[in-house]
């Protein structure tokens, strides 16, 4: 099935497609010659979506998936993947007050938050992340996907399986992949919590970064980086997140305290998450 997921322009495709790259999991996620596929599993079924960057100010989509009554939730699932429904103008009007990133954002006009296409999976991308670099996460996501996942039969090459199942993560020995035990049981215990709360990680809902720090290893930075990507909450802002502060001392000339940091955000107030973006990408710039 080809669908066409039209957007308010501009769109900065290079940019989404370029954080996709960096993170794509080898066996769920390939990036090959501008076009971003990988496997994906809802209720139960499994399938593979293949998105790019159409003629027009939409994307184009090939999907190909058994239960065509899930389109609906496909269809919105990419569109928060993508970010397609971002007021830019709003947005980038009220950050414009600042300065530094009055420049940024004329530099780059197009700039989305690149979100998720599950809440299970960006959780533990995102604790799996913690206190190791970018690259090192994605290799033992891979690992966990061979001994977890549920393997997948393709036409993309490349692509083996989906994302596994909270049911096995909860039970699984994950320390067993390479990580610190403590780390294990967080992962086990965010799943055994979806299993709990199956709207554990549904977007707009109430309260979604206090249920998330309520939960064992899950702390400040985590919470809000999985609220920005994956609740969608445009405020969520990871505090003294490391990227943020390397950002300002590359762009200013001086590395800000946390606290300084989290300060001068509250002028981002209720954008804080696409400031944050924006100076991320500022140091893939600066590189």
């Amino acid at each position: 099935m080809r669908l066409t997921l039209a957007y308010r322009p501009p769109y900065d495709w290079p940019a989404m497609l370029g954080f996709l790259t960096a993170r794509a999991v080898v066996g769920m996620e390939t990036v090959v010659a501008g076009v971003y596929s990988r496997n994906i599993g809802l209720h139960g079924v499994y399938g593979t979506v293949s998105v790019w960057a159409g003629a027009g100010d939409a994307l184009e989509v090939e999907l190909d998936f058994a239960d065509l009554a899930l389109l609906p939730e496909i269809v919105a699932r990419l569109r928060r993947l993508f970010d397609l429904d971002a007021d830019l103008a709003v947005i980038q009007r009220h950050l414009s007050a600042d300065p530094l990133l009055a420049r940024l954002i004329a530099e780059r006009p197009g700039l989305r938050v690149p979100g998720a296409w599950d809440g299970l999976e960006l959780a533990f991308r995102a604790v799996l992340g913690q206190q190791i670099t970018v690259v090192a996460a994605i290799r033992l996501a891979g690992k966990l996907l061979v001994h977890y996942g549920v393997p997948l039969s393709t036409t993309v090459p490349g692509l083996t399986h989906v994302f596994p199942e909270a049911e096995v993560l909860a039970t699984a020995d994950l320390a067993a992949l390479g990580m610190p035990k403590t780390r294990g049981r967080t992962l086990s215990g965010v799943a055994q919590a979806l299993l709990d709360d199956p709207l554990l990680f549904e977007p707009g809902r109430e309260g979604g970064v206090a249920r998330l720090l309520a939960l064992h290893g899950i702390g400040e930075w985590t919470a809000q980086y999985i609220a920005l990507r994956q609740l969608r909450d445009m405020d969520g802002f990871p505090h003294g997140d490391v990227g943020l502060l390397r950002a300002l001392e590359v762009l200013e000339g001086v590395r800000p305290a946390a606290r300084e940091l989290a300060d001068r955000a509250e002028a981002w107030r209720p954008y804080r998450g696409y400031a944050a973006q924006v100076l991320w990408t500022s140091l893939s710039r600066a590189d």
